[in-house]
Formats: structure tokens, C-alpha cells, sequence
């Protein structure tokens, strides 16, 4: 029998986060990896797609908010023949006769689930999250973790003062050990913590390593410390800082592509529109790196009369706009004659509306998707809303931030909520 092949002896783990509130109302009814990016994938698509282009096929997905959405599109999307020994499965927060919490955190997470983790005959165990855009090969960071015999390995980024303080910062030095990790540093405390970047990264200000969340440890090295530290529930404020203080070689491996923290709306909201950029940096073009999510096999989308441009249109859409610019409209939407669409993202709908829908439409119970003569700027509209005729929605930074029931207000965008509904004639 062959041996297995280095990304063969590893295991991936996706953390899929806590209640995800700085992404809600996106998060009311979902978790954070089932929250829709780019109008048909999934935040959760972009890990396991990873994951499968670097080879590796055992994958688990750990959370405990909101997962049924998740479940759901993992089960219909993520399916492997009967000869294969790879997966895609959800590990979800449970009670056992030794555990009546749910996860703590992100290690306590990883031990709450360990007894499935070493099921698997994998040596090591990559831990990723679940609410980040990137296109990575996972190859050489595994390669370089067992080339240095390091004993945990950080996959890092350059980062501008500025954005060092909401990030974990290490310092290396010049071979790419990690020497110290501090989390979220202050302004009066950056100046010590530069360390050696590339001369490109170094002109530009972004002379701070900061941690993207992704680890690699030696599966008998995490279970060892998972056990001997039963109180620590996270691993970027504890468990890292306790394996780079103890002396063990913790090693930096310095990514230089495009990577995003889908932690904000703001964040999101940015990262999907990039996607319109006729070379975005996140590119879903790119041969060997696509990102791959549920088969929904839709009808081509059909358009009427409308000006379109830097937009991307998903499948099974009818579209009568006026004008759709610098929009991402979604699966199966429906937009109306005379509608204006500019710096929005359109989710679409989780299904077609029946003959009944279509006949009993009002101005009080609009069909699901978005009305004629409308005018919508700045906005997400999340999937299955209701926008009936003749609505205005002007998002920017001349709106203080609120929550009502149907939408809300962050950052200047305005957000209508899954299934949420506005009326015709409502102006935000």
C-alpha cells in the first residue's frame, strides 16, 4: 500500500465562528460561512475550495450558530464518490457526558471536537477560518512547516500600521521564526514590532506581519497542548502566544497575495463589489484556483432594455432595470422596469415564485425581489426580500446608523434583511 502523500496526512478544520454580530443582520438567520459573496457562492466555499486545489480532502467545518443553512449547503454541494475516503462534514456544538458548554472559543472548539480530529490517521491539522476571501495554495505552507520542523506554523501578511491594530502582530526574525505575537497592539506600541518584508511591501508602509488565522500543527503536538492547557479557549490570545513564549519553533510563512477579513459589513460589503473590477485581486477567472459551490443548474438569465455596466449578473435572473453599475445581482433575482441599481449587492432569491405568488402581489406583499421604478445606492439586499414599486434607498455616510425591523443602517450601508419587506413608496 502507498504511503500518503504530505496534504493526503492532512486534515483541514473550519472554524466557523461565534454569532457572527458584527455581520449582522447577514447573520440573523445563517452563520457566518453561509453568509452569500459574489451573487451564487458562499463565504464557507472559499476555505473548502482551498483546501480541494491544494489536495486536501478531509475537511470538517466546526460551529454552532445558526448552522442549518450551512448544513444544508454543505450536504448538496460538497459530495465525494464511494472510493474515496474524503469529506466534508459539520461538526457541530454538542453535549457530551464530559462537555455541557458550547465552544468557548476557537481551541476550546478544536478540543470539544479532537475525538473526531483523530479518527482519521491525519499527522497534521490545518486550521483555517471561515470568513476570509484569498486564493491559496496550501502546498508550499505545508512543505515549508515540515522542511523547518516547526512545531506550529502561522501563515502571516504585510500590514500598514494603520491596519496592524485590529490584527494579531508578529515579529520574526531574518530566517522566519517567530520571536513574539502581541494582539492588537497600540499605536505607541508599533514601532516594535517591524519585522523583515519584502522591499515592495517595506515602500508602502506594510512592514507589520499580522496572523490571517491560518495554522499548521503536528496533530500530536495540538492534542498535547489542547490537554495540558484545559483553561485556554482561544488560540490567538492564548494558545499561539504559549507555544512562541515556551521556545518551540513557531514559524512565519509570509503569503504576498490578496486576502480579506469578511469580519464587517463594510468589509463585506467592499470585498464583493472588488469582484466587479475588470482584474479584481480575488479572481474567480483564474485557471486552477475557481471557487466551487452548489450546482443549482438555473436557466441563463434574461435582460431587457437595461444599461449594465461592471456588474456581475448570476444565473436564473429576469432583469427589466433601467441600469444596473458597479452591482452584483444574484441567483434567480427579479428587478423591475425602470429600476436604478448602482454600488449594491442583490442576493436573489432561495427559489421561483409559483403562478399563485405572481397573482396575489399587492403594495402591502410585493413578490419577492425588487420592484419597478425603483432607485437603490449603496445598498445589500439579502436574499427572498420583498421590494414593491417605487422605492428609494440611498445609502451613505448622510445616514446615522439604525435597526428597524426589516433593514438596517451600518457604515452608510443600508442592509434589508433576509426575507425582510418594504413596501412601495418607502424611502430610506
Amino acid at each position: 500500500m502507498m504511503e500518503p502523500t504530505i496534504m493526503e496526512s492532512t486534515l483541514a478544520v473550519i472554524l466557523g465562528g461565534g454569532a457572527g454580530s458584527r455581520l449582522y443582520p447577514l447573520t440573523k438567520s445563517r452563520s457566518k460561512p453561509a453568509v452569500p459573496v459574489g451573487g451564487k457562492y458562499r463565504l464557507v466555499d472559499i476555505p473548502i475550495s482551498n483546501c480541494l486545489h491544494s489536495n486536501i480532502r478531509k475537511i470538517y467545518v466546526l460551529t454552532q450558530f445558526n448552522s442549518a443553512s450551512l448544513n444544508q449547503h454543505i450536504k448538496n454541494t460538497f459530495t465525494f464518490d464511494v472510493f474515496s475516503r474524503g469529506f466534508v462534514d459539520i461538526l457541530a456544538a454538542e453535549q457530551t457526558p464530559t462537555s455541557h458548554q458550547w465552544f468557548q472559543g476557537t481551541a476550546d472548539a478544536v478540543r470539544q471536537t479532537f475525538r473526531y480530529l483523530q479518527n482519521h490517521g491525519a499527522k497534521y491539522v490545518m486550521i483555517l477560518s471561515g470568513d476570509q476571501l484569498y486564493q491559496m495554495d496550501f502546498h508550499s505552507m505545508m512543505q515549508n512547516h515540515i522542511d523547518k520542523d516547526a512545531k506550529l506554523t502561522i501563515a502571516t501578511i504585510p500590514v500598514t500600521a494603520e491596519d496592524a491594530e485590529g490584527f494579531g502582530i508578529m515579529k520574526t526574525d531574518d530566517e522566519d521564526f517567530i520571536t513574539s505575537f502581541v494582539e492588537k497592539p497600540s499605536g505607541a506600541e508599533l514601532q516594535n514590532w517591524k519585522s523583515p518584508v519584502p522591499e515592495e511591501f517595506k515602500q508602502v508602509g506594510k512592514e507589520y506581519l499580522a496572523s490571517m488565522g491560518i495554522y499548521i500543527f503536528d496533530m500530536c503536538h495540538l492534542k498535547k497542548l489542547i490537554d495540558e492547557n484545559p483553561m485556554a479557549v482561544d488560540f490567538g490570545k492564548e494558545i499561539i502566544p504559549m507555544v512562541i513564549n515556551s521556545g518551540e519553533k513557531v514559524i512565519s510563512y509570509k503569503y504576498t497575495g490578496y486576502w480579506t477579513d469578511i469580519g464587517t459589513i463594510k468589509s463585506f460589503y467592499e470585498a464583493n463589489l472588488e469582484l466587479t473590477d475588470p482584474l479584481p485581486r480575488f479572481d474567480l477567472y483564474a485557471p486552477g484556483k475557481r471557487v466551487f459551490t452548489r450546482p443549482r443548474l438555473l436557466p441563463p438569465s434574461k435582460i431587457f432594455g437595461t444599461h449594465v455596466n461592471r456588474s456581475i449578473i448570476a444565473e436564473g435572473s429576469v432583469i427589466e432595470a433601467s441600469v444596473i453599475e458597479h452591482s452584483i445581482i444574484g441567483v434567480r433575482s427579479r428587478v423591475g422596469k425602470n429600476t436604478v441599481i448602482k454600488d449594491s449587492i442583490v442576493m436573489g432569491k432561495d427559489y421561483f415564485p409559483t403562478v399563485q405568488e405572481l397573482d396575489n402581489t399587492s403594495p402591502d406583499q410585493p413578490l419577492q425581489g425588487i420592484g419597478a421604478n425603483c432607485h437603490i445606492e449603496k445598498a445589500i439586499i439579502d436574499k427572498n426580500a420583498r421590494i414593491g414599486d417605487n422605492v428609494r434607498i440611498i445609502g451613505g455616510d448622510h445616514l446615522e446608523d439604525t435597526q428597524n425591523d426589516n433593514f438596517s443602517v451600518i457604515d452608510g450601508i443600508v442592509v434589508v434583511e433576509k426575507n425582510g419587506m418594504l413596501k412601495s413608496g418607502t424611502v430610506i
